[in-house]
């Protein structure tokens, strides 16, 4: 048997396109059967770990809105910082290494001019940013949600509780109907590793 691992890439951002199964396993497999052929081996039982490629997409990060102010930049342009209500304690992947992502105004409809926008997050780091530049509606303020879709994988799996930030629950939709599987975590979790214990003398 031949692992080829895994790796396959999705569609994060407006501008990217999801790698087709259709077009790159027919062009792995003629690699595989010609490598196999030149150093006269019997062709393997192939595998592969698709698990971004099937995980990732299913799932949409929620935040809400916190502030807002606008940025003037050194050519004279505007660019919004939108603050919102997590950040690298949920979707540690932009600030680790540049991960991008897009946004999308979830809780309702707007017709107003784009501007162009920073969303951060609320971990007091300057590098807690989730999108460095996306154009959003000019009308978005506190109480709105935006939408992140793409975060099933790397997501929840590499989150944690940074600055003693407690994790988001996860909601399962599935035809129009929604149910709780994971609940949010709260402060009482935060001290559930807290022991009360008597001291010892060391010796």
């Amino acid at each position: 048997e031949l692992n080829i691992g895994g790796g396959y890439g999705i569609a994060y951002t407006r501008d990217e396109v999801a790698i087709s199964p259709e077009l790159v396993i027919p062009a792995v497999a003629k690699i595989i059967k010609s490598e196999c052929q030149r150093l006269e081996i019997s062709i393997p039982k192939i595998s592969i770990e698709p698990g971004r490629a099937i995980v990732g997409p299913t799932t949409t990060t929620i935040y809400e809105v916190g502030t807002s102010k606008d940025v003037t930049l050194e050519d004279g342009s505007i660019r919004r910082y939108i603050s919102v209500d997590g950040g690298m304690s949920d979707n540690i992947r932009p600030a680790l290494y540049g991960a991008t992502y897009s946004a999308y105004l979830a809780n309702r409809t707007s017709t107003a001019n784009i501007v162009k926008t920073r969303v951060v997050g609320k971990h007091c780091e300057s590098g807690d940013v989730l999108i460095s530049n996306i154009d959003l509606p000019d009308d978005i303020k506190s109480g709105d949600l935006l939408a992140t879709p793409a975060t099933g994988a790397y997501g929840r799996s590499m989150a944690s509780n940074y600055n003693h930030i407690p994790r988001p629950a996860v909601v399962s939709v599935q035809k129009g109907s929604a149910k709780l599987i994971l609940r949010r975590e709260n402060e009482q979790d935060l001290l559930n590793l807290d022991v009360d214990q008597a001291p010892r003398q060391l010796s």
